[in-house]
């Protein structure tokens, strides 16, 4: 079967969005103004899921072998985070000692200066991490920020997967259902679930949404009225939250409101109207960004750690705007030298595991 490029090309242009994302709301907390950040959001997370929806099918031993293959590749990673962190502070606190660590994660704001840097490997967190309890990573506090989807993306996979391969004609019943707890937790937000019940159910929900236009073609005479729907469900959102909800849209993200999916569906319906329309017919880099995103997401949270110590210094002598598009710029840069770099240690840590398990054969 022939590649999708324009499957590819939108996780390039998704993952280029979150490397924004995480330019204006980590680092640019300090010099972006809030409007900029909300208006980041507008292509966010939710493009993934769709996405994913998009090239799913219901086959069940596939997508738990595609998932179990992702869990290595992420443990690997992590592996290497781990011990990328403990040599920093062991380095630091042999040159310069306790105070000047404290000063130097204080770069990160007072809330990610660490209360005890240790010498000590903290072996906890690194199982921690690799059971998805995201404990903080001290030098690179935008990687584990950024680990929430990883572990939606598995649960939420796997109940998609199971829908489609046993309920394959029941599938808008699901869809239904979806909607229907939404509209619950909102209207009754006592019933809000803790934890990640919420961040399923919407995203669950895009998923089977969009599984259900795979190899599809929304029609031309009915993108207006599509819009036009969008439109006046913002028009609402304001008419009944007031204004102040623009700016209180991050909020609404974690875990994800009504407003931030009527924030989310321009994104989602232009993903959609474009699918199957938009050709894209030649290769190119943002495509290559979409095939490895997994490792563009992970590099993204090291860089989007690394600008701050570009953003410290430069934030009173720049306009903001020319500050942002710079800071962009070398985030996408240093996230393009991390990710071929993880994806060396990638193979790395795979050959590794392949040389434990012929050596264990032998024996």
């Amino acid at each position: 079967m022939q590649r999708d490029l324009y499957i590819d090309f939108a996780k390039g242009i998704a993952t280029l969005s979150i490397i924004f994302i995480h330019t204006v709301f980590w680092s640019g907390q300090f010099y972006v103004p809030s409007e900029m950040r909300v208006l980041s959001l507008l292509i966010d997370v939710p493009l993934f899921y769709a996405l994913s929806g998009l090239t799913s099918g219901n086959n069940v031993e596939k997508t738990l072998y595609r998932l179990l293959k992702l869990q290595i590749t992420y443990m690997i990673f992590v592996t290497f985070l781990f011990f990328l962190d403990y040599l920093f502070k062991v380095f630091g606190l042999h040159f310069f000692g306790m105070d000047e660590m404290k000063n130097f994660y204080s770069t990160f704001g007072s809330k990610y200066v660490p209360q005890n840097i240790s010498d000590i490997p903290q072996w906890q967190n690194l199982g921690n991490w690799y059971l998805h309890s995201y404990t903080n990573a001290d030098t690179f506090p935008v990687v584990m920020g950024s680990f929430w989807y990883l572990k939606v993306y598995f649960i939420m996979t796997v109940f998609g997967v199971l829908i489609l391969k046993f309920f394959p004609k029941h599938v808008r019943w699901f869809i239904g259902i979806c909607l229907a707890l939404i509209l619950l937790f909102h209207f009754f937000p006592h019933y809000y679930p803790s934890g990640q019940v919420g961040y399923i159910v919407v995203y669950l929900g895009v998923f089977l949404v969009a599984n259900t236009l795979k190899g599809k073609k929304i029609p031309t005479k009915t993108i207006p009225f599509i819009y036009a729907g969008i439109a006046l469900l913002l028009i609402g959102m304001f008419w009944n939250y007031g204004s102040d909800i623009f700016y209180r849209m991050n909020k609404q993200k974690f875990p994800p409101k009504i407003p931030y999916v009527i924030w989310s569906l321009f994104s989602l319906a232009t993903l959609f109207v474009l699918y199957n329309r938009l050709k894209i017919r030649k290769d190119n880099f943002i495509n290559y960004i979409g095939r490895n995103a997994i490792f563009y997401y992970f590099a993204q949270g090291m860089s989007s750690s690394l600008i701050y110590f570009l953003v410290v210094p430069l934030q009173e002598k720049m306009h903001w705007g020319v500050l942002l598009i710079f800071i962009f710029a070398v985030n996408i840069v240093l996230a393009i030298l991390l990710a071929e770099f993880l994806k060396k240690i990638d193979q790395l840590g795979w050959k590794v595991l392949e040389f434990l398990k012929q050596k264990t054969a032998e024996n």
